[in-house]
C-alpha cells in the first residue's frame, strides 16, 4: 500500500455516503479532494462542521460538466462516484436530515401513487433518475479516463461507482435500480479494452447510520432480523424469500418486484462505514485484483 501518494477524487463528497467516504480515506493517509454541485463541506444533521472536513478539498463542480473538474482528474490516482437518489423528489435527503418524518413519509406516498410535490431539482433535467444515477457517472468516467496520469500509479486507476441491490420495488420506482444497472453497463463499456482503468461496483442493501440518520437504523433492525431468521432455516425448507422468487418466476418472470421484496428480505442491511471501507479497499492502488461487482457479502469480505 501507498496511502501517501494516493489522491482520491470523491464525486458528492459531502453527502451521506460520500462523506463517509472522504473521512475513511483520511484515516488511510489518502489525500481526499471531493466536488459537488454546491462546493460546501459536509454538515452534521445539526449544521456542525466535523474537524476533519478542513482536511479536504472542497471544490463546486458540476459531474454533468467535466470542464469544471476536468483540471483536478490527471492528479488523482482514484475516483468514487457517490451521486445518486431513491426518488424523483430529491427534498427526502434534507427530510431525512432534519430527521422529519412526516416529510419522509409524504414523499414515500408520493412514490407510490406516482404524484409529485414539485420543487424537484430534477425536473430541470429532461430525465430524472437517468440525471444523477446514470448520466453523472458515465460523464464523470469518460472525463477520468480521457485524462492524463500525473499520479504516477503503476496499477490501474480504479472507478468506482455506489450502485445498489435490487431490494427497494415497490416503495421506489424501477427507474431507480434500472437507470443504476444501465450506468455499471455503460461504464464497463467505457473501461472495456483499457487496461490503465478498472471498474468497480459496490451494490449495497440498505445502508444506515444510527445516528446521522435514525429512521434507517429502525429499518435496518427489522432487515437484519428476517435475514438472520432466514439464514437459521432447516435445509432443505423454503425461506419467505425463496418462496417470493419462486412465485415471481412462476407467475411473472424475473425481475419482478417479488423478486426485489424477495432480496430485500433475506438481505442484511449495511453500515455507511462498512460501505466506505470497502471503497477503500477498492481504491488502493496496491489492490488491482478489486474490480467488476461486489455485493453485499463480497463488500463485507473486502472488509474483514
Amino acid at each position: 500500500m501507498q496511502p501517501a501518494l494516493q489522491k482520491i477524487l470523491v464525486v458528492g463528497g459531502n453527502g451521506f455516503i460520500g462523506s463517509a467516504v472522504c473521512r475513511a480515506a483520511l484515516r488511510r493517509g489518502y489525500q481526499v479532494t471531493s466536488i459537488s454541485s454546491s462546493g460546501r463541506p459536509f454538515q452534521t444533521p445539526k449544521g456542525h462542521t466535523p474537524v476533519w472536513t478542513e482536511k479536504v478539498e472542497w471544490v463546486m463542480a458540476d459531474a454533468l460538466r467535466p470542464e469544471t473538474y476536468s483540471h483536478i482528474l490527471p492528479g488523482v490516482s482514484a475516483v468514487v462516484h457517490t451521486l445518486g437518489t431513491l426518488f424523483a423528489n430529491t427534498n427526502y435527503k434534507d427530510a431525512l436530515r432534519r430527521q422529519d418524518l412526516v416529510g419522509v413519509a409524504g414523499i414515500v406516498l408520493q412514490s407510490l401513487t406516482g404524484t409529485s410535490a414539485g420543487g424537484n431539482p430534477l425536473e430541470e433535467h429532461s430525465n430524472g433518475y437517468e440525471t444523477l444515477n446514470r448520466d453523472s457517472a458515465v460523464r464523470v468516467a469518460e472525463a477520468f479516463m480521457t485524462s492524463s496520469d500525473n499520479a504516477e500509479v503503476r496499477h490501474p486507476r480504479p472507478f468506482v461507482y455506489i450502485s445498489a441491490e435490487d431490494i427497494f420495488r415497490p416503495v421506489v420506482p424501477a427507474a431507480y435500480i434500472e437507470t443504476k444497472r444501465d450506468a455499471e453497463e455503460r461504464i464497463e463499456r467505457i473501461i472495456k479494452d483499457k487496461t490503465n482503468f478498472r471498474g468497480v461496483y459496490l451494490r449495497p442493501s440498505l445502508v444506515y447510520h444510527p445516528h446521522l440518520r435514525p429512521y434507517t437504523a429502525v429499518m435496518a433492525a427489522l432487515l437484519d432480523l428476517s435475514s438472520t431468521v432466514q439464514s437459521k432455516f432447516p435445509k432443505g425448507m423454503a425461506t419467505p424469500s425463496e418462496l417470493l422468487h419462486r412465485l415471481s418466476h412462476t407467475l411473472i418472470g424475473p425481475p419482478s418486484v417479488l423478486d426485489s421484496i424477495g432480496r430485500a428480505l433475506s438481505l442484511p442491511p449495511i453500515h455507511v462505514d462498512q460501505v466506505a471501507e470497502a471503497v477503500c479497499v477498492a481504491v488502493d492502488s496496491g489492490r488491482p485484483d478489486v474490480r467488476g461487482v461486489y455485493g453485499v457479502q463480497e463488500m463485507q469480505d473486502l472488509v474483514t
